[in-house]
Parts: structure tokens; C-alpha cells; sequence
């Protein structure tokens, strides 16, 4: 139990992994086992176990118990009863460290006024116990790690109460807990800080009965987040934060095209900035080449990569032209190509109604608050690294490869993120190559201090890995009831995972799963749905909600514009597509109509309602808001969502992450919103030119929960999808012209 007497992945991935393993523990391996198969057939290791299991001093494991199951390498009980649960997962703001000992604490009975939290490494104990990888994405903290926490509770509870009933003489069945403390006959008491070294001598017991769910005292009861204090006081240290003895800082100088190399290097003004150490050339993403500036610090090395003199060669490149990418996108969804459904769409001939319609989606950039770093220090062949990483162990493999020492020499200490929205689970892991490329330059050039290698703003908005540009078209026929005859709908759009490790699970027929996850849910219509990929110079990855950001948007748009062509209530009209099989859909819509007040409160002159569902990550989120329009803008006045996220953890979390997200959603409609190329180079530098929705754009916002005793799904990226939407649907009844694009165009 290592007692002390003195730590944004898509749906369809979660599936795909999920499905080569049922929830029990015993099957879990055979996912991981599967998972490093297709990986390595993709010509990848994943490296996914690369420590060894478990502390020197913990004790024996128990037989039949995995890493993930060892209570030892997650709860720590100091003399003074404090109880330190380490997390598996990486808090970057959606509350997990606070969640998951929340869940532990519960069934150890512990007194929540003395539970800590801290961050685990890439130690194998670390893994999602479903996934059998390291990974914080696709909100499945929660709904992965909900039994696996309560057990590790449950079983450190038993090996507390097994050293009280040796002490005293008594069998356990006679001894009971409660906040923190064993309670034996006659009132006898031992707290958790008492019996916390004889607790470690305990065996770890496989089998822990857990709490009746009408037992919890600290499941669903609002809790304010531990790490709360520390943030809104400034004393919360990030990765960016990470100071090391003798430690030097990097900013790297990257091609402004990507994957071009440097044709000319002039460092002589950077060599002369005080304070700067080194100028080196290192090899960065996509094959490119970079300049290095080590500093004794951020500002001279950033003043230094300011006075190098280059010249770049991006004659082997492609230069992304966005204008001319939409136009070779359009060109691309009239030809033939792979489907997703095959529904028989010959109606659309006759139908008495038609919408022809063309959407666009830009690239977007993740932004998060915390610009990317990374802080390497490798030493007597032992390398470390500091960095925010929601996918420690795959990053531990590209340290491995990139400094040349063996995976179990490496060590990712996981810190606290700043935001990361997907933008730290890389399958290539370019930042932290990079930063590792950096410390093995300059050990070269005979600089054997640990390295921070930075961001900037600018670097991170101009260094790739966005939400993929998509193009949608679509044709739908309906009569005069809104009974869909066909739906003939195309996407164009890059694969997220295609020549990544995901590709073997993720890509079939040739569609990326993540492109069409909410394409026809939770509606069944007839529809032929054809997918291309097209490949394109510029790196996307998985952006918060991924395949639905564009997917929800394109559905409930157009669901909502047939009901108002044929005069039906938008609510009406979507459960009544729904049908009875989608119940949890249903409760959500139902429950954000009923306490906004839909179709009861008058509003006023000029303002409309706008209501849209969405279901990602398991999890459903209906929205209905009320907006209008003011001097051509549109505006949002009041949201109230309905959630439908099965058991609630914590309340406050949920809320917090509905806020988080739809405030991120509503940025995706407000004009600038967009990253555009032009001759191979990202035209946007830093937010005034990126924009993104601020404080003064935050509507009203109510946060209603559909009760529910079943396990938690996620909710760090559910509530994004249906906001734009349901806005959009808003400025649509008001305007009567339907909204086509993300970022809105109003004219």
C-alpha cells in the first residue's frame, strides 16, 4: 500500500479499444495485448509498460492483481492521517484530481479534510485499466477508472482494518470504519495514521466487497476541487513551472512551413545575446529542421532566436493554400468514394422538399493557456522528463528512441497542464522529441545541464496539430410530415489517425472512425454517407470533442431546418426521430426544455430559442438556449443544458466542464475563429489575430443532471458539440436564413 510514517481519445477509439475487452479486470490485458499488436504492426511499439511495476519497498503483490489493481502505488497514509491518493490520469482543468480520490476516498472511508492528490508517472500501475495504455483523452477518466478506484479503497480499507483486528485481538468482521479512524468493541479506536505501518504488512486482498451505492457519503455530493486553493491563489505550479538545479531553457526557431529544412543559418546575434549558451540545429516534426537558442533563461534565449538570421528551403513541401483547398475539397465531394452508410437514397428524385446544403469547418488550434514545454534531464543514463503529458507512457517511448537509452531507463513525471483540449496526446509526440532532440544537441555540444524547452503563444498557434478543415455536403429529401426519403451526404476532411499507431484499429474501408462519429445519431434516416481523406501538409490531431465538433453541428442544423420548413416544434420534431430506443437522449432534451422554460416563458422582442442534442463519449448533452441579433452580430444570451452522464461524481465537476465547454463552443461561432494557410505558412500569430471567446461573451448558463445510479460516463468534451448548434438554430429562426459555416458568416 506504500504506507508512509513520515500524483480531449475520440468515441470511436474508445470503442474500437473497449471491444477487444469486456469491462472485467481479467480481460483488460488482452485490450493492452491488442492495442501493442495492431501498434506494431503499424510499424510502431508502443511501449505502453516501459517500468517496472511497483516500488522496491512495497509489498508482495497479490496474486491474480495487476499493477492497476495495487493499492500501494496509489494511497499513501502519513502518521498524521493524511491520505495522498496519486492519480492516473493528467489534470489539465477538467477536475480529475479531485474525482478520482473522491471515488478511492469513498470506499476507504476516509476523512475527506485530509485526502491530498498528486500525479503519477508512466509507471505501468498508471495505465487505464481498460485501455492497458497510459492516456488521459476521450473522457474516460472517470468512466474507466470508477471501479478501479473504488477497489483500490476497498482494499486499502481491509488491510486497515486487518492491522486493527491483529492489534487488538478481534476478527475484522467485528471492527468497523469511519472517517479515517478504525472503530473496534467498546469504542476502541485506531486512526488510518495509527495503523498506516502495519497496514503495509498486510496482504493485499483480491477480493473487496464495495458499498451500496445508498451508503455513499461522498459520491455525488458537491465537492470543491483540492487543487482549487492552490489556483486561485497563484501557488499552483504547471510544467511550465518545473525548475531543476543548473537548469537551462530552449526555444527552438521551427521551418514557417512545415517540414521544410534550413537552406542558411547566421547565429553570430544570437551568440552575442547575454545569457544565451548555445545555437544548435535540431531535427523537428514532419522531417523539418530546426534552430535551438539555450539560454540561462526564457527572455534571452527568446531574444536570441529573435536575432538569427535564416533562410528556409521548402522546396520539397507542400504550401497549403486554404482558398485552393476549399475549392480541391469541393472538386473532391462530387467524385466517388468509400461509404459509411449505403442507405438507397433514389427518393430524393421526387421528394416534395429539398435542402441542398454546404458546410465548412477551418482548421482550429487547441490554445490552450499553458503554451507546450517539455524539461529533460538525463543523467548516468537515466533520463527524466517534466512535462504535461496526457499520454506519459507513448512519450516516454519518442524520449527513449530520441536520446537513445532504453525505455526503462526513462522516467515522465507528470505535471500539472494548463488546458491541452488533445494537444498533449501526440501519437508522434512532437513536442517532447523535440525537447529531447534539444538536450541530446546540446550534451553534444558539451551543455550536460537539464533543458526546459518552450513555447510560445505564436509557436504553439503556428505549430500544427489543429482540428482538421472539413467540408460537408449534403441533399435531403422530405415531405410535407418531415419524413426523411434520403439523405445523400459527403465529407471531406483529413484522417486524424492515418499513419499513426491508431490507424490499424481506427481506419476501415478507408474512413477514419473519427470523421463520422455523430453522423446520423440518435436519428435513424436513410442515409449514403461517403468519406474522403484527403492527404494534406498539414498535421491534425484530435481537437476537444473531435469528430463532433463538425458532425453535431451539420445534423442538428438540418434536422432543425426540416422542422421548420414544415412548421413543426424543433422538440417535437427530434423526439419524435428519435423514437423510444434513445431514452437517455430523450431525458436530456426533456429535462434542459422543462427548466429553460421553452415554449412557456415569453421572450422578449427580438430574442429566439435554439435547442440542439448531441450525444459523445457516452455521455448526451441537450442544450436550449435563447439569442438574438444586435447590430448584424449575433448574441447569446442564456443556455441551459441538460446532461445525461449517468452517476455523478462530483456536481461541481460537471458543471464546470459543461461551462468550460460550451464557452469553448460558443468561440468556434465567433468571427476570427479560424486557422488559415497561405503559400505553406499559418497566417495567424497569437490571439488577437486567433480569437477566442472571453469572459465578457459568457452567457447565462444553468446546468441541470438526468439522476442516475449507473456507472459515470465522461464529461470533459460532451458539452461542445451541441452549443454551436443550438445558437446557430437560434439565429435561424430569427433570420430565416440557415447558418452553413463555423466561424458564422452572417452575410
Amino acid at each position: 500500500m506504500h504506507f508512509e510514517t513520515t500524483p480531449e481519445l475520440p468515441k470511436a477509439l474508445q470503442a474500437m479499444l473497449a471491444a477487444q475487452a469486456p469491462a472485467d479486470e481479467a480481460a483488460s490485458g488482452l485490450a493492452r495485448r491488442s492495442f501493442l499488436k495492431l501498434a506494431a504492426a503499424g510499424g510502431f511499439a508502443l511501449g505502453a509498460f516501459p517500468l517496472a511495476a511497483g516500488a522496491a519497498d512495497d509489498p508482495a503483490p497479490a496474486a491474480g492483481l495487476k499493477p492497476t489493481q495495487q493499492p500501494s502505488a496509489f494511497v499513501k497514509i502519513g502518521s498524521d492521517g493524511i491520505v495522498t491518493v496519486t492519480i492516473n490520469r493528467l489534470d489539465f482543468g477538467q477536475g480529475v484530481q479531485t474525482g478520482l480520490p473522491m471515488i478511492l476516498a469513498e470506499e476507504l472511508d476516509a476523512d475527506w479534510s485530509k485526502v491530498r492528490s498528486r500525479h503519477g508517472s508512466n509507471d505501468p500501475a498508471y495505465a487505464d485499466p481498460v485501455f492497458g495504455m497510459h492516456l488521459t483523452g476521450g473522457s474516460t477518466a472517470l468512466k474507466h477508472s470508477y471501479p478501479q478506484y473504488r477497489e483500490l479503497g476497498a482494499r486499502a480499507r481491509a488491510m486497515l482494518v486487518a492491522a486493527a483486528a491483529e492489534r487488538w485481538k478481534v476478527s475484522p468482521a467485528a471492527l468497523r470504519t469511519q472517517a479515517g479512524v478504525v472503530i473496534g468493541p467498546g469504542g476502541k479506536r485506531l486512526t488510518y495514521g495509527e495503523l498506516a505501518e502495519a497496514a503495509m504488512a498486510q496482504p493485499v486482498p483480491e477480493k473487496v466487497a464495495l458499498k451500496d451505492p445508498k451508503q455513499f457519503r461522498l459520491i455525488g455530493r458537491a465537492t470543491g476541487r483540492l487543487d482549487a486553493e492552490a489556483k486561485s491563489s497563484g501557488r499552483q505550479d504547471y510544467g511550465i513551472d518545473v525548475r531543476l538545479p543548473g537548469m537551462l531553457t530552449a526555444v527552438v526557431a521551427h521551418p514557417p512551413v512545415f517540414g521544410a529544412k534550413l537552406a542558411e543559418l547566421d547565429d553570430t546575434a544570437a551568440r552575442a545575446v547575454k545569457g544565451v549558451k548555445a545555437v544548435l540545429r535540431v531535427p523537428v516534426d514532419r522531417g523539418g529542421e530546426g534552430v535551438a537558442v539555450i539560454a540561462d533563461g526564457y527572455w534571452p534565449a527568446k531574444l536570441g532566436r529573435e536575432a538569427l538570421k535564416l533562410r528556409w528551403d521548402s522546396s520539397g513541401v507542400e504550401k497549403v493554400d486554404s482558398a485552393r483547398q476549399l475549392e480541391q475539397y469541393r472538386a473532391l465531394a462530387k467524385q466517388p468514394g468509400p461509404r459509411k452508410y449505403d442507405a438507397d437514397v433514389s427518393a430524393l428524385a421526387n421528394a416534395p422538399q429539398l435542402i441542398e446544403a454546404e458546410f465548412q469547418f477551418p482548421y482550429l488550434a487547441h490554445a490552450p493557456m499553458e503554451p507546450l514545454n517539455c524539461t529533460v534531464r538525463l543523467q548516468d543514463g537515466q533520463a527524466e522528463l517534466w512535462v504535461g503529458s496526457q499520454m506519459p507512457g507513448l512519450d516516454g517511448l519518442a524520449a527513449s528512441k530520441a536520446l537513445g537509452v532504453p525505455p526503462q531507463n526513462v522516467k515522465v513525471h507528470v505535471q500539472m497542464a494548463g488546458g491541452g483540449f488533445g494537444r498533449r496526446a501526440i501519437p508522434t509526440s512532437d513536442y517532447v522529441a523535440e525537447a529531447c532532440q534539444v538536450l541530446k544537441a546540446a550534451q553534444a555540444a558539451g551543455l550536460k545541464a537539464p533543458i526546459r524547452t518552450l513555447w510560445s503563444r505564436e509557436d504553439d498557434i503556428q505549430g500544427g496539430y489543429y482540428r482538421p478543415m472539413h467540408l460537408h455536403t449534403a441533399r435531403v429529401g422530405f415531405d410535407a410530415q418531415g419524413r426523411v426519403l434520403g439523405w445523400d451526404h459527403v465529407i471531406v476532411g483529413q484522417s486524424i489517425t492515418a499513419g499513426s499507431p491508431f490507424e490499424p484499429m481506427m481506419v476501415k474501408d478507408g474512413i477514419d472512425a473519427t470523421t463520422v462519429e455523430g453522423m446520423r445519431e440518435p436519428y435513424e434516416l436513410p442515409i449514403r454517407l461517403t468519406v474522403h481523406h484527403p492527404k494534406v501538409n498539414v498535421p491534425v490531431l484530435w481537437w476537444r470533442s473531435v469528430g463532433s465538433t463538425h458532425t453535431a453541428f451539420v445534423m442538428e442544423t438540418l434536422v432543425d431546418e426540416i422542422a421548420r420548413r414544415t412548421q413543426q416544434d424543433p422538440v417535437a420534431y427530434r423526439l419524435k426521430l428519435m423514437g423510444a430506443q434513445h431514452q437517455r437522449h430523450r431525458a436530456a432534451l426533456q429535462l434542459a426544455v422543462d427548466k429553460s422554460g421553452y415554449g412557456k416563458v415569453k421572450l422578449p422582442a427580438g430574442h429566439a430559442w435554439g435547442v440542439a442534442v448531441h450525444e459523445s463519449f457516452s455521455s448526451v448533452v441537450a442544450y436550449v438556449v435563447e439569442a438574438s441579433v444586435q447590430e448584424g452580430q449575433p448574441v447569446l444570451h442564456r443556455v441551459t443544458a441538460g446532461v445525461h452522464c449517468n452517476l455523478v461524481v462530483n456536481p461541481r465537476s460537471v458543471e464546470a466542464q459543461v461551462q468550460g465547454a460550451a464557452l469553448m463552443g460558443l468561440s468556434t461561432c465567433l468571427p476570427g475563429n479560424a486557422i488559415t494557410l497561405k503559400d505553406g505558412e499559418v497566417q495567424q500569430h497569437n490571439f488577437h489575430e486567433y480569437q477566442v471567446a472571453r469572459i465578457t461573451s459568457m452567457p447565462r448558463l444553468e446546468v441541470h443532471t438526468v439522476p442516475s445510479a449507473e456507472p459515470p460516463t465522461g464529461m470533459g468534451e460532451p458539452g461542445l458539440p451541441p452549443l454551436a448548434p443550438a445558437f446557430a438554430n437560434a439565429i435561424a429562426s430569427l433570420t430565416g436564413k440557415p447558418l452553413r459555416e463555423l466561424p458564422f458568416r452572417m452575410g
